[in-house]
């Protein structure tokens, strides 16, 4: 039956994706030109982030610059990694694998900031702790309203950092564990039998994802009304616009792929032109998000005001409501 069903369909979609010099013989004057600006994208991407670098690491202290300086390469290396990926269609799996793994690294960055915006651990435990903080956040626990607030603490601290950071170690070991098997032949994405390794590492990968997008949520939703001078909210909104478009627009064109929603285009399989399809959207959007992620970060901001001024705005507020 199976092989009934392969003789009907075209023998290049059952073939492997193309290299990279099949991919520039069958380029057309618009594929060059797409091809082309594309690349122009990435680069432009790339060459606005090494500058920004330059700006942030002469303008910001230690150790924020180090911190911004990581989430700001979130969408340029994204952006490069796709374009690679685009003209080495082959290479799909290990540029894809090297993005995450930055982006995984990312996650914790972001929870380190919104720490370091506080003056860092010390002044941000001297500041919370013995405070109750709401855990009934997405993506874990957003629908548990029954679960009690809980205070905030060293060892509290402790558990989140850690809970952000496994995510970014394990997270690349699998992604190597993976090579490992590809190279042996024990690893194939379209393999979703139950015996395939891919069946089983990328569901651990999505469940760890899941557990570190959680503290990181905690920290923000509890204390984002006294950062929001700074624009942590945009800042955080393009962090979980990265997150989606890279993760789950990802995953969603993948599975299409697989399924056969889309269809070949030879040289290109399925699957192959799936991948190369995301590529190409993934570099305009984050071409996109990295000139918007510039304007967030390319200023310098005063520093946050004190509890002790916090609690007096909010007695003077108090006053005068009652008035």
């Amino acid at each position: 039956m199976e092989e009934a069903l392969n003789s009907t369909i075209d023998p290049a979609c059952l073939q492997d994706p193309p290299q990279a010099i099949d991919v520039i013989k069958q380029l057309d004057i618009f594929g060059f030109s797409l091809y082309g600006i594309l690349t122009l994208m990435s680069c432009i991407s790339l060459l606005l982030y090494l500058e920004q670098c330059v700006y942030i690491y002469k303008k910001l202290p230690y150790p924020k610059k180090t911190t911004i300086i990581w989430i700001n390469g979130a969408a340029p290396v994204i952006a490069t990694m796709a374009c690679f990926g685009m003209w080495i269609p082959r290479a799909v799996m290990f540029t894809d694998m090297t993005s995450n793994c930055y982006f995984a690294v990312v996650v914790y960055k972001v929870l380190v900031l919104m720490i370091e915006e506080y003056g860092g651990t010390d002044l941000f435990l001297k500041r919370f702790s013995g405070k109750t903080f709401k855990i009934t956040v997405g993506p874990c626990c957003c629908c548990c309203l029954c679960l009690p607030r809980v205070p905030m603490s060293r060892r509290m601290l402790f558990l989140l950092k850690v809970a952000a950071l496994q995510y970014a170690i394990l997270k690349t070991v699998l992604s190597l564990l993976s090579i490992i098997l590809w190279t042996n032949g024990n690893f194939d994405l379209s393999d979703l039998e139950i015996t395939g390794t891919a069946i089983w590492i990328n569901p651990f990968i999505g469940v760890l994802t899941i557990t570190s997008l959680w503290p990181v949520a905690i920290i923000f939703m509890n204390t984002n009304s006294n950062l929001r001078k700074i624009k942590i909210i945009p800042k955080y909104a393009m962090y979980q616009l990265i997150l989606v478009l890279s993760q789950l627009q990802t995953s969603i064109i993948n599975i299409l792929a697989l399924n056969g929603t889309i269809p070949c285009s030879p040289p290109f399989s399925s699957t192959a032109w799936g991948s190369m399809l995301s590529q190409q959207i993934m570099i305009m959007e984050m071409f996109i998000i990295t000139l918007v992620t510039r304007c967030l970060y390319r200023r310098t901001y005063d520093t946050l005001p004190t509890e002790a001024h916090d609690n007096n705005h909010k007695a003077e507020t108090l006053v005068e409501h009652d008035v």
